[in-house]
């Protein structure tokens, strides 16, 4: 076996390299994915008829993204609809 000497600068020199290669690494894997939702899935998760989905979208209260006849719509942005929307309740205790 064979031993590499370094010295103290290379040292720290290699293992900053290591440092910015981990950190390089961690935030590629760290990229969040958005996740889309068809027609289908955003009715059965909202509980709405195709008709309340259509209404929400002519009037502007959900985004999507249309392609072809498929309506894609953002979990992020059926989340921040439904926070627009949310009513706290008024009963006191």
């Amino acid at each position: 076996m064979e031993a590499i000497i370094l010295s103290k600068d290379q040292f720290e020199e290699l293992i900053s390299k290591i440092n910015d290669i981990a950190n390089k690494v961690n935030t590629k894997s760290g990229i969040v994915q958005e996740t889309y939702l068809d027609n289908k899935q955003f009715m059965e998760m909202l509980k709405i008829s195709p008709r309340t989905a259509q209404t929400w979208r002519d009037e502007g209260k959900i985004s999507f993204s249309q392609v072809g006849s498929k309506i894609y719509y953002k979990l992020s942005d059926v989340e921040k609809c439904m926070e627009i929307y949310y009513n706290k309740s008024f009963a006191k205790k």
